[in-house]
Formats: C-alpha cells, sequence, structure tokens
C-alpha cells in the first residue's frame, strides 16, 4: 500500500490576503447623533449615540450639524466603538455614507478618522443616494430626497442615480418643540425645493415633485410629512425604518462594491 502524501492544511494564519478578505467590510452612517455600522453576515452591530470621552472629561460631541468637528475626537470613539470588531491582521472595505453638500473637507476629516480601522479602501455614498438604494427606487428617472435627520436636514435631487443639487439646512428632529416648530421645520424644507426648481435649467427637479422620498427621524412624525404634502400638493413618502435607510443604502452599495473586479482584485 503507497500512503499519499500528507497535504499542508492552510488557515487563515497562513495565508495574508485571504486574512485581509475574510475581516470583510463595514458600512457606517456617521450621524451627528447617532452612529451606525453594518457586516455582512452580521447585520447591525452598531446603533449609539456619537459621543467620545477625552481623556477623563465629560462626554463631548465630535460631529455637529452634520459636520466633523473634532477629526481627532472623531477617530477615538470609531476605535472605541469598531476596532476590537476589525481582525488583528484584517484591512476593511468600508463605505461611508456622506452629507449633502458637505464639501471636501467633511470628506477628507472622515477618510482621517477612518484610519483607526486600517481600511483598505473607503468608499462614500452620498445619503441621498443611499436612501434611494435602500428602497430600491427607480434611479433611472429623476428622484427628490428630503432626509430630515436630528441635526440637520438635507434636500437633494437624483438624476440617473447621481447627486445633481442638493440643499442643507441646521436644523433637525431635536430643534423641534424648542426652537423650531414643525411648520417653521416644513417649510424650510419647502424653501429649500422651491430655490432648487426655480434654478434648474432642466426639467429634472419640477419632474422629480412628483414624488418626494423622506426619511430620518422626521419622517416618523406624520405632522410633518403631511403638511409637506399640502405645501408641495405632491404626494410624499416615507421609507421604511427611515432612521436607518442610509445605513441600509449603505450596506447595498457594500453589497455591489465587494462584487467589483476593481475591488475583488
Amino acid at each position: 500500500m503507497t500512503l499519499s502524501k500528507p497535504h499542508r492544511i492552510m488557515t487563515h494564519r497562513h495565508i495574508p490576503w485571504l486574512a485581509d478578505r475574510l475581516a470583510g467590510a463595514i458600512a457606517i452612517d456617521l450621524g451627528s447623533a447617532r452612529t451606525r455600522a453594518w457586516m455582512p453576515g452580521r447585520g447591525v452591530i452598531l446603533d449609539v449615540p456619537s459621543v467620545t470621552f477625552p481623556g477623563a472629561g465629560p462626554a463631548t460631541y465630535p460631529i455637529q450639524r452634520g459636520t466633523i468637528v473634532d477629526p481627532d475626537g472623531t477617530a477615538r470613539m470609531l476605535d472605541r466603538l469598531l476596532a476590537r470588531r476589525v481582525p488583528r491582521r484584517g484591512r476593511p472595505l468600508i463605505v461611508l455614507t456622506t452629507p449633502v453638500p458637505s464639501g471636501p473637507g467633511h470628506r477628507a476629516a472622515a477618510l482621517s478618522a477612518l484610519e483607526v480601522l486600517r481600511p483598505r479602501a473607503v468608499l462614500t455614498v452620498p445619503t441621498a443616494k443611499a436612501i434611494a438604494l435602500a428602497v430600491r427606487a427607480d434611479l433611472g428617472r429623476p428622484l427628490l430626497v428630503v432626509d430630515v435627520g436630528a441635526h440637520l436636514t438635507e434636500v437633494a435631487l437624483l438624476t440617473d442615480g447621481a447627486v445633481t443639487d442638493a440643499y442643507r439646512t441646521a436644523l433637525g428632529t431635536t430643534d423641534l418643540d424648542a426652537t423650531t416648530t414643525v411648520h417653521e421645520l416644513t417649510e424650510a424644507v419647502v424653501s429649500m425645493l422651491t430655490s432648487m426648481v426655480r434654478l434648474d435649467r432642466t426639467t429634472q427637479a419640477r419632474g422629480a415633485l412628483r414624488g418626494v422620498l423622506v426619511a430620518g427621524g422626521g419622517a416618523l412624525r406624520p405632522e410633518l410629512t403631511d403638511h409637506l404634502a399640502h405645501r408641495l400638493h405632491t404626494s410624499v413618502q416615507p421609507v421604511p425604518a427611515p432612521q436607518t435607510a442610509a445605513l441600509r443604502g449603505a450596506a447595498e452599495f457594500l453589497r455591489s462594491a465587494q462584487r467589483h473586479p476593481a475591488v475583488r482584485g
């Protein structure tokens, strides 16, 4: 009898590139009020307040009104919340939602903070597009997305799946009943949409007014969505589970990115 030559069983420790691949990926929605994260095979792994703890001092808020005001604090927060979920030798692919229009400063600060997770690549997706992806909206036609968050409200026009115009106001649901009424917040949204339609040299924005998607915590307030529909004379559709819509869309974007040859290679 001839014995077969023993073969070596390869483990993840012996294949660094496979360890990187199996480290997976993370979709992150970095909001002013809450930070949410999702991983393939695990689902939502994080949904907590966006706070950091500098030394022995009180908690601080590194992201305010949709802007990263403390990149180092944001990095400490991400390290505390997510670093232990990344394998020691792993380098995850990260998809990050970004407010629109956030500007290059926000993007640079976010990328700097994410370095604490040792990513092999960081892809960004506008929050408005992530919301559209979450509900599998028809991106072949113009689409208006209103995201009423805790500290920031955004209005974006998507054309062929890309953000072609966007407005924002530093008002959100946390301002309601404190310094701002539902009527005032609604009027701010109407004003942004009106300016968008008036300044649009094409018919895209006007055509998109046939229906408006609403996400964020504001979508859970019927008095806001009803008043918005009345003022715009059109249908206003709150998306399912509106507070996590951006994260779900980022997860969809992540799944697509993982299948892309450039990323897989």
